[in-house]
């Protein structure tokens, strides 16, 4: 790429405020190539091809997604027009089921003009409500940096999974903002990128951002983790989320549950990155949370010149899997970290997040 993705917002409204702005991450890291989304229809199609991805991101994405919708919405009946954008809001979330940001900030952008006496009442506090999700994504990735980088020492080893930096959110990222901001104040950590199959978000995005930040990192293919830990060179974990559960219990890319349990062998604490809106108290436990399963041919064709399956085989391929809370060192969020027992500690983060609001 001859310009950096570090120079832009992942997802932004256009000037004219009737496009997301967003950078179409199934090119990178060959180009760095701009979409500009109109219709309900382009915007479900990129969040579930993965063109904009990232718990946050896609959130930001829906927010600003269904603003649009509500300057495509005609009449001037107020409940008739909420029907309808709450139609809109339901299309939209079922473009990806795991992540949970993506229908909460659905949820907020209707909360927000639940009481509203007009259509062009309900439009402006939609274009506010939007601005304000994308505007507390970054002050929320940046204080997940600082609480993430007080776990951690200078020169560690540090291994994430996928990509929780900043093409999955607006700016910073989750998991590589304490990376990110360790960086700037010369901490000299050396972080090993999981390629993360089948979509290899780890050694498209991941290790590209890190690279064009300066940052010392090290592209390993996903079963190489294990004996990069053995030998030592992996003093923590980090990683994003897509769903915590209310017990601890987290859902992220596929593979992410193997990292826990390497780290636990071979001792390496393994910290979860997300912000409180991942958080779903609603959900009991990991068992509850849907995972998705995409096709079969990012397995056995993508990325390959010719067929790397026989033709027939079966395939599973699961975009998730789910973390136990045992596993997990602590959830890394804005209002400080949740240790176990994650029952007490995640109502604590809620009770932070209410006392004082970002």
């Amino acid at each position: 790429m001859k310009e950096s993705i570090l120079q832009y917002d992942t997802v932004a409204l256009t000037t004219g405020r009737d496009a997301i702005h967003i950078i179409d991450q199934t090119k990178l890291p060959g180009k760095l190539v701009f979409l500009d989304l109109y219709t309900q229809q382009e915007i479900w199609q990129a969040i579930q091809l993965l063109q904009v991805r990232g718990a946050p991101a896609i959130g930001v994405t829906a927010a600003y997604g269904l603003y649009l919708a509500s300057r495509e919405i005609q009449g001037t009946d107020t409940a008739e027009f909420c029907a309808k954008l709450h139609t809109a809001a339901d299309y939209l979330a079922s473009s990806r089921p795991t992540a949970v940001n993506l229908r909460w900030a659905l949820n907020r952008m209707e909360t927000a003009v639940a009481n509203c006496c007009s259509i062009d009442e309900i439009r402006d506090n939609l274009l506010q409500e939007c601005n304000a999700i994308h505007d507390q994504d970054i002050r929320v990735c940046e204080k997940i940096g600082e609480h993430g980088l007080a776990l951690v020492k200078p020169g560690w080893g540090i291994l994430t999974h996928c990509n929780a930096g900043q093409l999955a959110t607006v700016k910073y990222g989750t998991a590589t903002a304490p990376i990110y901001l360790g960086h700037q104040r010369g901490y000299h950590f050396r972080v090993f990128a999981d390629e993360t199959r089948p979509l290899l978000q780890g050694a498209r995005l991941t290790a590209s951002e890190l690279h064009a930040a300066g940052i010392d990192v090290t592209l390993i293919c996903d079963n190489m983790s294990a004996t990069v830990m053995k030998r030592g060179w992996v003093q923590a974990v980090f990683v994003g989320c897509d769903r915590v559960a209310a017990n601890g219990d987290a859902a992220n890319k596929i593979g992410t549950l193997g990292i826990a349990i390497l780290a636990k062998r071979f001792g390496i604490p393994f910290y979860i990155c997300a912000p409180s809106s991942t958080i779903d108290l609603d959900t009991p436990t990991g068992n509850e949370i849907p995972i998705e399963e995409r096709a079969g041919d990012e397995i056995s064709h993508m990325w390959y010149e010719k067929p790397m399956a026989a033709d027939g085989v079966k395939t599973f391929n699961p975009a998730f899997d789910v973390t136990d809370a045992d596993l997990i060192s602590g959830i890394v969020t804005e209002y400080g970290v949740a240790f176990p027992p994650y029952d007490s500690s995640i109502l604590e983060i809620f009770r932070r997040k209410a006392a004082n609001p970002l």
